[in-house]
């Protein structure tokens, strides 16, 4: 037995990823969905019968980020959509945690995110225009999660994530936290309509 730790995971797909030194060629897109569609948002400490997964974020965060541009093309929303994939692996850790945590997290997270991007046709990392767009749509929809389903008033939710951008798009049926197979479902259905739509990647 190596004296080394195991640094990688074993994917429903069949795919090993290793998570320190990730390969594009082992990531697959129906295990992000299934990953995704059971890692809680809020650490579950959400409202209703079912958890709000990371899944059903990510696609409150595309629909977001699209109304805050309607001219961005599928390759654009779909990297909207991919923002959070590396928790299909390591979770969703909560931002306070994160912080404690440090740069140690960051560059997991960075390494998983690039090899993502690159399995789906996008380059290493969004261009400062596309994180800037990718962090306003987050910050939306946490404001929007953190006082729909995770507990927080109005004036706590500013105070955290800053005063909501005005959008008149409707987004309640986002936030109501769907089943594990519907939101797996869902997120895998949207990948593959925004693949379809931008032509940006060959998926087998």
């Amino acid at each position: 037995m190596s004296g080394q730790p195991r640094a990688w995971q074993r994917m429903l797909s069949g795919r090993r990823l290793d998570l320190l030194d990730p390969s594009p060629l082992d990531v697959e897109i129906v295990d992000i969905a299934h990953g995704l569609a059971r890692v809680a948002r809020w650490n579950g400490q959400t409202a209703g019968p079912h958890v709000f997964s990371v899944a059903q974020h990510a696609l409150l965060v595309e629909a977001i980020g699209g109304a805050f541009e309607p001219a961005l093309g599928a390759a654009g929303r779909l990297e909207l959509l991919l923002h959070d994939a590396p928790e299909y692996v390591i979770g969703d850790i909560i931002s306070p945690f994160k912080a404690a945590i440090g740069h140690s997290y960051k560059a997991v997270e960075n390494r998983l995110l690039a090899a993502i991007r690159l399995r789906f046709g996008l380059t290493p990392a969004p261009t400062a225009a596309m994180q800037r767009l990718i962090k306003r749509a987050d910050r939306l929809s946490a404001y929007l999660e953190a006082t729909r389903l995770a507990g927080f008033s109005q004036v706590e939710a500013v105070r955290v994530f800053g005063k909501p951008d005005r959008l008149d798009t409707p987004l309640d049926p986002l936030l109501d936290p769907w089943p594990t197979a519907e939101a797996q479902g869902a997120f895998l259905a949207r990948f593959h309509v925004l693949v379809e739509a931008g032509q940006a990647v060959t998926v087998p």
